[in-house]
């Protein structure tokens, strides 16, 4: 039995869904899917200019699983472009970072949390 997969951690759904060639090939439409996650990985690599070992924190994944996934994604995203294919975002297997963290408790007078 496989390990389960750990939620990969996205800053937010993205702004577009699809990205599509201003003319249409002679051989009709075609489309390639980029994964939330992959979509992630070039922004924090390509757009931010992270290391692959922050992006990596960042995301909540290893460094190999990080370099996996952009690799991926550079590929599919280089198929959409030089072959004049539509390009569309959705899916993969995420979740949104948790917000705040642990509470600080401060001492108030008497002693008490």
């Amino acid at each position: 039995m496989p390990r389960p997969r750990i939620p990969r951690y996205v800053q937010g759904r993205p702004v577009a869904e699809v990205f599509e060639p201003n003319r249409r090939a002679p051989w009709g439409r075609e489309e390639v899917v980029l994964s939330i996650e992959g979509l992630e990985a070039i922004r924090l690599s390509d757009y931010q200019g992270l290391d692959q070992a922050t992006a990596a924190g960042v995301m909540n994944v290893s460094r190999q699983t990080f370099g996996r996934i952009l690799a991926e994604a550079r590929a599919i995203v280089a198929d959409a472009l030089v072959a004049g294919k539509a390009l569309r975002i959705e899916g993969g297997h995420y979740s949104l970072p948790p917000r705040g963290g642990r509470r600080r408790h401060r001492r108030g007078r008497g002693g008490a949390f």
